[in-house]
């Protein structure tokens, strides 16, 4: 943590004071609004934070997105019947509002997808999560199996030569998506649709996967606020 970065308490005291009707909130999901279960379809969303996120969007005009790596289908899912903006798939997709989804990323080739998914005879407790524009290979059930299953992507990788790709890590996880791609990227687009143009974009995230939008925020002439380790340029730590 740097000297001025705000520690827990003035990080909260800091967040409370911002004017609903002047920012935009960007919330992370995994890691952020809800805790990290075994298995991603294990994630259960209270009825209580759907709650207090269509509060939220009520009272900043429905500037209020979710920014995760998950699809936009799987979050409408958890958090029907509330239909919020969300930037999806690492960025692969964009809804600023219902009924207007942007995504601009073709799938992966499927025999790719099939090689990746291969990993599971590696280990069974690698999951695979194919999200069709990208796909993600969970081992935090395999913790063992991390580099077994890191050059198993490199292999598979190899077969593909013609084809742009990147691996993204996170928590336990490595995703496999086309570069360019990125959270950072999706909210700076975001960023120029009303409701949230002309905002304040404050984003809350915990994973490396969220770099990309705390390295855009102070461009943007935000705050970030990260959850439980530090990242450059953030504007407080909640613990």
């Amino acid at each position: 943590m740097t000297a001025n970065t705000l520690d827990n308490h003035a990080a909260i005291d800091d967040f409370a004071a911002l004017d609903p009707g002047r920012v935009a909130l960007l919330l992370d999901f995994d890691g952020t609004l809800v805790d990290i279960a075994p298995t991603p379809d294990a994630v259960h969303v209270p009825a209580a934070l759907c709650n207090a996120l269509a509060r939220l969007l009520q009272a900043t005009g429905g500037a209020l997105a979710l920014v995760s790596g998950r699809p936009i289908a799987d979050l409408d899912r958890r958090f029907s019947p509330l239909k919020l903006p969300i930037v999806g798939g690492h960025g692969a997709e964009l809804r600023v509002r219902e009924g207007e989804t942007i995504s601009a990323v073709p799938p992966l080739p499927e025999a790719l997808r099939r090689r990746l998914a291969e990993a599971q005879a590696l280990d069974p407790g690698i999951l695979v999560e194919d999200k069709g524009y990208s796909l993600a290979l969970h081992y935090r059930n395999a913790m063992q199996s991390e580099e077994a299953l890191r050059r198993h992507i490199a292999e598979a990788l190899v077969g593909f030569p013609g084809e742009r790709l990147e691996v993204l890590p996170g928590k336990a996880l490595f995703e496999v998506k086309r570069p360019g791609v990125s959270k950072g990227e999706s909210v700076r687009l975001l960023m120029r649709h009303a409701p949230f143009a002309g905002r304040v974009p404050v984003f809350i995230g915990d994973d490396i996967t969220d770099e990309t939008v705390f390295a855009q925020i102070p461009a943007l002439g935000g705050k970030g606020y990260a959850v439980g380790r530090h990242f450059a340029g953030v504007t407080g730590i909640f613990e």
